[in-house]
């Protein structure tokens, strides 16, 4: 998924440790591997646009399924149908140049999160409009922590930390603590601008920090709104802390394109329990 996961467990015996983190990273593989829009092989991008229904895998389908719920939660703020314009933005960020005014256009009319139809139970997926192509970039991750952390709860482990990216899963604290000391790295690579300390919840970050250009002497994100088709340009960052990473890695980036002013009640109105804004 372009970035890097690990688990921090504690536990009595190293090998059993190892043997239950060997499987949860075997899970977050299974997700990349269907998810991911990075392979243009995965069952993602295998998905057909402006025709039938089609089945998919148990696994995409429970992914496709809350990632449409948690994009009519956020009022399309959070949109993964954005896939057009993401590939946009890339050749963006790798020419320097923004994307023509008719491309962009074009990529624009073929997103639309209301044009996803999913239905769970039949594990069925429309993509309605012609030229439709999904980006699960803002939840897959949290998705997959989430995963990974069920994973090693069947195994025993309550004392787990799930890092995928920017985003985090946390069990129970470590021996002898009261939660895990979490570094919160908004504008600065080198140190974090407040440590809080958390335990049986999720905590996501997203912001400009680490992905973004400069074109034309203007910083733009690398997360888009779907109103205007471009990178945000609000220099802002966003921590949420929700139950789970699937609510919190969605929520942080809608709380971004939602803006500074109305980020901490948009987020804490869908599922936030806390709602972190920098600018």
């Amino acid at each position: 998924m372009g970035t890097r996961f690990a688990i921090i467990c504690h536990g009595t015996e190293e090998a059993v440790a190892k043997a239950a983190a060997d499987e949860a990273f075997a899970e977050g593989e299974k997700i990349n591997a269907v998810a991911s829009d990075y392979l243009p092989d995965s069952e993602l991008m295998r998905l057909p646009a402006g025709g039938a229904a089609v089945g998919v895998s148990p696994l995409l389908a429970e992914l496709l399924d809350v990632s449409r719920t948690m994009a009519e939660r956020c009022d399309g703020v959070f949109d993964p149908t954005l896939g057009p314009l993401t590939v946009l933005w890339r050749e963006s960020r790798r020419t320097g140049e923004l994307p023509a005014a008719e491309a962009r256009g074009h990529a624009m009319a073929a997103c639309g999160w209301r044009e996803l139809e999913v239905d769970g139970k039949a594990r069925t997926v429309r993509l309605k409009k012609p030229g439709m192509r999904l980006d699960l970039g803002g939840i897959a991750k949290g998705f997959a922590a989430d995963r990974m952390f069920e994973v090693m709860m069947k195994h025993g482990f309550e004392r787990t930390c799930i890092a995928a990216g920017g985003d985090l899963r946390l069990g129970d604290p470590p021996p002898g603590k009261t939660g895990w000391k979490v570094g919160l790295k908004t504008f600065d690579v080198e140190k974090p601008e407040e440590v809080v300390e958390l335990s049986n919840c999720a905590v996501s970050t997203s912001g400009d920090l680490h992905q973004f250009v400069e074109i034309g002497g203007k910083r733009y994100s690398h997360i888009l709104d779907p109103r205007t088709g471009l990178g945000l340009t609000e220099r802002l960052a966003v921590s949420v802390i929700a139950p789970t990473a699937t609510v919190s890695d969605a929520l942080a980036t809608a709380c971004c394109v939602t803006g500074a002013a109305g980020a901490e009640e948009f987020g804490l109105k869908r599922g936030a329990t806390r709602v972190i804004v920098r600018k």
